[in-house]
């Protein structure tokens, strides 16, 4: 038995990660090359061709047409991800995925990924205490621990010299994750001090806000079950519906409020020590440069001390049940004027009582990060915060009950049109390995998880002699002693 200090600096020194840029593919050589197909280890070869695990291949990216919000083409290095930095990469087979296609599609285990398993995500409330210190633990060792497979671009394509001088940073890996979160939502850098394009993003105000934030949620999950060893490993979610405070702003859970300092979190959370990275926006548009993921500060955050005429209050049990009632996924210019839009009624741009685009007021997903007042009220710099886990968790968890009560067919999601980055086809900025929009327009039981609130009616079909409010977990353990699938 190893050691604690052992076991410690080994992963301080080797937890890998799975988002991008892959260090073996963020050198002079790689970049020139625009190639980024990595040997894995298992065999040596790329890709881990010689075991059948993949192969390099050309990127082939969509041709269809995007939407008026974005009227430049060949300035952003996001534009046809991941075109501007690599035209080839690991094309995976089976259900093997990852830069290298070392890893397992979500959903899949072992060695050759060939076991199938459905993870739950719990109400956090619902974590026996031992449980919710675990979570906290989880977190800090990622914030600590320095990510040995990725690094962050700190310049753009251009000011690498197209590749003959590599910037790239070395962060942990909670703040590889971070920095993703910046990256997907900049502004568009258009040369110059000050001279930027903020209509954009590539991963809110438009139709890919839902699935690009299940892939990051999954990427993280993945990524702390390789750090901690502990494969059984969930986010869990907060529900939020009718709250009237910050509920899990405690420090037990995600850190109270400094009694020296009510924008600060108390010294007795762990988090008090956090320093966050890519939040300061205007800044680096005055620059008109990239975040260069140096520490900024500490982590902010003083809930319930808003801007009211922003955001009102919390989301209602209402105002989620009449988001859920909207049967089309996005409609009109799919971007945050759109009417009766689940997407943009969820995302927080349309009224939750009317479903009336361009509300002045926001609310269900962006009421959230409002409320918050700090860290996580800044699209750019909000995945600083580790409560964004727990919200977008609860978010994505709503996306599900959508897809389960209307079962959208896959046209349903824009193959056209869409604000750039949001067509169906579209590779997601700036994951690698690649990911398609469209891809995740699907069930989370296709991705090999499960929401502990979407068992609820089922447990109590199963088993309708129980109290659910008293005994839940018991019918999620008879679920797995029993080996039932309740749905």
């Amino acid at each position: 038995m190893w050691p604690l200090k052992t076991i410690i600096i080994f992963l301080l020194c080797f937890s890998p990660s799975r988002q991008q840029f892959p260090r073996l593919c963020a050198t002079q050589e790689a970049l020139r090359a625009k190639e980024c197909c990595p040997a894995w280890e298992g065999d040596g070869s790329a890709c881990g061709a010689s075991s059948g695990r993949g192969f390099c291949r050309d990127v082939e990216v969509s041709d269809q047409p995007d939407g008026p919000q974005y009227p430049f083409s060949g300035l952003d290095d996001r534009e046809k991800w991941p075109l501007v930095f690599y035209n080839r990469t690991c094309q995976c087979a089976g259900n093997f995925m990852g830069f290298n296609c070392g890893d397992c599609k979500f959903g899949y285990f072992g060695q050759n990924c060939n076991e199938r398993r459905e993870s739950l995500r719990r109400n956090i409330f619902h974590l026996s205490r031992s449980e919710r210190i675990r979570f906290v633990s989880y977190l800090n060792l990622a914030k600590q621990t320095v990510s040995a497979d990725y690094v962050v671009a700190t310049g753009t394509y251009l000011e690498m010299g197209n590749g003959s001088n590599p910037m790239f940073s070395n962060v942990s890996v909670y703040d590889v994750f971070v920095w993703m979160h910046y990256y997907v939502s900049r502004n568009a850098l258009l040369g110059g001090p000050g001279n930027v394009w903020t209509d954009v993003d590539f991963a809110h105000w438009a139709p890919a806000f839902l699935p690009w934030h299940r892939v990051y949620l999954l990427h993280w999950e993945h990524e702390i079950r390789k750090l901690s060893g502990d494969t059984s490993f969930t986010i869990p979610y907060w529900d939020w519906r009718d709250a009237r405070e910050c509920a899990v702003c405690t420090d037990e859970l995600m850190g109270g409020r400094s009694p020296q300092d009510p924008d600060l979190i108390s010294p007795g959370s762990v988090f008090s020590s956090w320093r966050v990275l890519c939040s300061q926006a205007t800044d680096y548009n005055d620059r008109g440069v990239l975040c260069d993921a140096r520490a900024e500060g500490p982590l902010r955050r003083n809930p319930g001390n808003h801007n009211r005429n922003l955001v009102e209050r919390l989301p209602t049990s209402a105002e989620v049940e009449f988001t859920l009632s909207l049967p089309d996924y996005d409609t009109g210019a799919m971007d945050r004027s759109a009417n009766m839009s689940f997407r943009n009624t969820l995302e927080g741009f349309g009224d939750p009582r009317t479903g009336l685009g361009s509300s002045p007021r926001l609310g269900m997903h962006a009421a959230l990060h409002v409320f918050m007042n700090g860290s996580m009220s800044s699209v750019q710099g909000s995945a600083n915060d580790p409560i964004f886990l727990l919200h977008h968790a609860y978010v994505d968890s709503l996306y599900e009950q959508w897809l389960r009560r209307h079962r959208p067919s896959p046209s349903q999601y824009p193959g056209s049109n869409a604000p750039i980055g949001h067509n169906a086809e579209y590779h997601m900025a700036p994951f690698m390995p690649l990911h398609r929009n469209r891809e995740y327009f699907i069930s989370s039981k296709d991705l090999g998880y499960e929401y502990s609130n979407l068992l609820g009616a089922t447990c109590a079909g199963k088993y309708p002699f129980m109290n659910l409010t008293e005994h839940f977990e018991v019918c999620l353990d008879l679920q797995v002693l029993l080996k039932v699938k309740l749905y």
